[in-house]
């Protein structure tokens, strides 16, 4: 049986086009059930609908509070069966009560060498302190916003001449690179959420995840 993921988006969907591009395959372990938005001018949704993924819209305005759209949210997830859920530009704080719900499956990408830079502004943040490195993170969703165990990441060097927009633009291929193959272990069976962290082949992932340099 294939893995069910069900991805969740805000914007352009960048990410989701990486995903349908690595999970076109027909042996591929991971079959994208849906694409859920919170926005209806989200491209991701003409991406998904041009790949011929159902599609969902469920904005955000028309419920009274957080817990009340996650609510509803959950609800709209759940009827896709998913095995996993993927967050790829979805711009909302989950509450606490959707985070616990799919603990172990919701994984998420941040364009940062986690711990560094949580929250926006991140290759901006990044050449401000100097930083020779850059990059970007895949991690289980937990209740600490950008926080959770980290699966695998992905370094950039900066150079010296970068602006936030070329830096960005490297990291992005890169996000494209290692969060289809964090879905893939997972499908797979090989990626798991223990008490401890992520594990990969049943080996605890190092506090970095798995680092990739290009």
């Amino acid at each position: 049986m294939p893995c069910n993921v069900v991805v969740l988006l805000s914007g352009s969907g960048s990410n989701l086009q990486a995903l349908i591009d690595r999970n076109s395959a027909s042996d591929s372990p991971a079959r994208i059930r849906a694409v859920i938005s919170n926005r209806a001018d989200a491209y991701g949704l003409e991406r998904a609908k041009g790949a011929g993924i159902d599609t969902a819209l469920l904005e955000h305005t028309g419920f009274d509070g957080r817990e009340a759209f996650d609510a509803a949210l959950m609800a709209l997830i759940d009827g896709f069966q998913p095995d996993l859920v993927v967050l790829a530009g979805f711009m909302r704080i989950l509450s606490g009560d959707f985070v616990r719900h799919y603990q172990g499956r919701l994984l998420n990408i941040h364009p940062s060498l986690l711990p560094k830079y949580k929250g926006l502004h991140t290759h901006q943040r990044a050449l401000e302190a100097g930083d020779a490195e850059h990059g970007c993170s895949v991690h289980f969703v937990t209740e600490e916003l950008d926080g959770g165990p980290l699966v695998v990441q992905a370094v950039v060097p900066v150079a010296t001449d970068d602006t936030a927009q070329t830096l960005a633009q490297r990291v992005h291929l890169q996000e494209h690179q290692i969060y289809p193959l964090a879905v893939r272990w997972f499908a797979e069976g090989r990626l798991r959420l223990g008490e401890q962290g992520a594990l990969l082949d049943g080996q605890p992932l190092a506090a970095s995840g798995h680092l990739i340099r290009s």
